[in-house]
């Protein structure tokens, strides 16, 4: 079955929406104009219930069956919120933001959402009830901790839940998906280094901090390749580097480090935030300085449950045929905060390809109109199939 033909007659008009939430951009929780476009289009279709403020800003539509909603119910979910990047693609429908842009297509995932939630709002072909949810603050906010721990999923009696996102570098149209880690869990630490700071010309009588900080970010290397299963995944990526020093003659007193970890596993995810601080602190301390590591724990491993990604398997498949779902996606070291929707309900995330360009996080990335009529049908068909199981 190709894509459905309602949402194809309306994916000129669904591509105008994501255009103008692209204009438009908000991040994190800021997100009132999308929101409230969101609500009042799912007022306007005759969703049976619309609440807003639901996470602090999201926005959550309440669509029941033909049997009056009696039965199972379904959440389908996409995210709202932009990224703090300036725009560099030149399109016309480019930010009016500056320093704010839809890096990451979350203007596609709503617009795509919206498309199926009209088109499910018209059919009613199913029993049970789908909830719609648009969700706040995915890029580093926690808005789907937020959502769950404002109680959504009680509330409405949610069963099961759904995600998406849109994947550049995968074929335009394709979907890919996996049992199991989907995406991983994402911490960050930072690493803060005491020595004893003076003249540049005089390291002797000094405990030079840069120094140290070289030495701690060459070896935490060494917890991957040394104290990981080869066959297993982590990655620790040091990414920023500061002294308080700017002076070309000045050994610094102090410097900081930042950095992420990204983890498949939470045994692995244990391991590494155990061996960090003891691996920093004894460097320091062979050089003589202090080290401290403030570790924190962000976003979940997004996991994929077994029956729940057969369901959307069979959905996609409907869409696009049997060859243009890849059922054994390898998994992705970013991370998602649907994570926290999978950890208090079954269900799965899968990936819509949106063929060549830009990735996503980069100013030269734009969402591609033309897989919407594949993620909007795809919605309703997994719907429908969810319901059904």
């Amino acid at each position: 079955m190709p894509v459905l033909n309602s949402i194809a007659d309306a994916a000129a008009e669904i591509a105008e929406w994501r255009r103008d939430f692209h204009i438009h951009p908000e991040l994190q929780f800021e997100v009132h104009r999308t929101a409230g476009i969101v609500a009042e289009k799912l007022r306007e279709w005759g969703c049976d219930e619309v609440v807003e403020g639901i996470g602090k800003t999201g926005v959550v539509g309440v669509i029941k069956g033909r049997n009056g909603g009696a039965g199972k119910v379904v959440g389908l979910r996409a995210d709202m919120d932009a990224l703090p990047i300036e725009e560099a693609t030149g399109k016309p429908w480019s930010s009016q933001t500056p320093g704010v842009m839809h890096a990451c297509g979350h203007d596609g995932h709503t617009a795509m959402l919206l498309g199926a939630a009209r088109s499910l709002c018209e059919s009613r072909g199913f029993d049970g009830t789908v909830l719609v949810i648009f969700q706040p603050a995915e890029e580093g906010g926690g808005g789907g901790r937020e959502m769950v721990q404002d109680g959504m999923m009680e509330r409405w009696g949610v069963n099961e839940v759904y995600g998406l996102h849109n994947m550049p570098g995968i074929p335009a149209g394709t979907f890919a998906i996996r049992k199991g880690p989907m995406m991983a869990a994402a911490d960050h630490f930072e690493i803060e280094i005491q020595g004893l700071g003076g003249h540049a010309a005089k390291p002797h009588d000094c405990i030079d901090t840069t120094l140290v900080g070289a030495h701690i970010m060459t070896a935490v290397q060494s917890i991957v390749s040394r104290n990981v299963d080869p066959v297993r995944n982590a990655v620790i990526s040091v990414t920023t580097f500061h002294t308080d020093s700017t002076a070309h003659n000045v050994i610094p007193q102090k410097a900081e480090m930042k950095g992420t970890v990204r983890t498949l596993s939470t045994e692995v995810q244990d391991m590494i935030e155990t061996r960090l601080p003891v691996l920093v602190s004894n460097i320091a301390a062979g050089f003589g300085a202090r080290a401290q590591v403030h570790y924190h724990r962000n976003y979940p491993v997004t996991a994929n449950h077994d029956r729940e990604t057969e369901i959307a398997i069979a959905a996609a498949k409907e869409i696009v045929g049997d060859a243009q779902v890849e059922p054994d996606k390898d998994p992705v070291m970013g991370a998602e905060d649907f994570a926290f929707m999978l950890n208090a309900r079954p269900g799965a995330y899968i990936m819509l390809g949106a063929g060549e360009g830009a990735g996503v996080h980069h100013p030269a990335y734009d969402f591609n109109d033309e897989i919407i009529p594949e993620g909007s049908s795809y919605w309703v068909k997994l719907a429908e199939k969810a319901l059904a199981s």
